[in-house]
């Protein structure tokens, strides 16, 4: 790996790796790959405060953010996003963004349409609460969509939110949508999907966006690139979707890795 290579993993889930007690080991092989930062995305009151401490432990190496994901919504889901405002307010590492909120379609009961709809509307009801505290803070906010690209974006324009702060994450839709998302101001990140052989959506909405808002993820421990597919994630991973990222927009790894740190450092405010 160049020593010019330096990529941030804009989008990971810690906490399976800390609970395994193999976290020490994870940010080791990160570094050694050329991954020397990542945010750790939270989604729910379950590792909120974790990754806050994480953060304070591994100062410039983690950062983190607070949200409650769509399929973590249930009845009583107003007691969590309570919550969030106090991270935002805190005396120590503070979040650098809200997220991942959105709304999810694909995880819904297929047998049980009442029931389908009943999560449906909670999941609207967490969202637009939560994008109240994104206007408020006018902070970045990481959007989770999986079958529901134009709810969330009907959702996001309602809620009168900077589009330049948004970017929805895992981006798997298509070229047009990714010029609905750019021509608002916001932007999609890619993860491993972006090389999967059946992933050519993907790839023209890399393509459709290009460079200046691309950034690379990993949703650690879930979608690991070609050649680890099925098998568990991790950050260093970040490193082989960037070089994959390089020969499909036709430039030197550690050109995507470098526009895309700086794209993330700017988009998050990192320090």
């Amino acid at each position: 790996m160049s020593e010019a290579f330096s990529i941030i993993d804009s989008h990971c889930h810690l906490d399976r790796f800390f609970h395994q007690g193999i976290l020490d080991d994870t940010l080791s092989e990160a570094r050694e790959a050329g991954v020397t930062r990542m945010i750790a995305v939270g989604t729910s009151d379950e590792d909120w405060q974790l990754y806050a401490r994480l953060t304070g432990d591994h100062p410039g190496v983690i950062d983190y953010t607070v949200g409650l994901h769509p399929c973590n919504v249930e009845a009583g889901w107003e007691n969590q996003v309570d919550q969030l405002r106090s991270f935002f307010q805190a005396n120590g590492p503070r979040p650098v963004a809200l997220g991942e909120i959105g709304l999810d379609h694909f995880h819904l009961p297929q047998k049980d349409r009442e029931k389908a709809e009943q999560i449906k509307a909670l999941q609207v009801d967490a969202l637009r609460a939560q994008l109240e505290i994104v206007r408020d803070l006018d902070c970045p906010v990481v959007i989770h969509s999986r079958g529901a690209f134009e709810p969330c974006i009907q959702e996001l324009d309602a809620a009168n939110i900077n589009w330049e702060k948004v970017v929805f994450h895992c981006f798997v839709e298509s070229a047009s949508a990714m010029k609905t998302l750019n021509d608002r101001g916001g932007r999609g990140s890619f993860t491993g999907v972006i090389t999967f052989k059946n992933a050519h959506e993907v790839r023209g909405a890399a393509v459709a966006q290009g460079l200046d808002k691309l950034m690379v993820e990993t949703d650690a421990p879930y979608l690991a690139p070609v050649p680890h597919r099925g098998k568990p994630c991790f950050p260093a991973y970040t490193a082989l979707t960037a070089h994959y990222c390089a020969e499909l927009l036709g430039v030197e790894a550690y050109e995507i890795a470098g526009i895309s740190r700086k794209n993330t450092e700017l988009f998050f405010g990192l320090k």
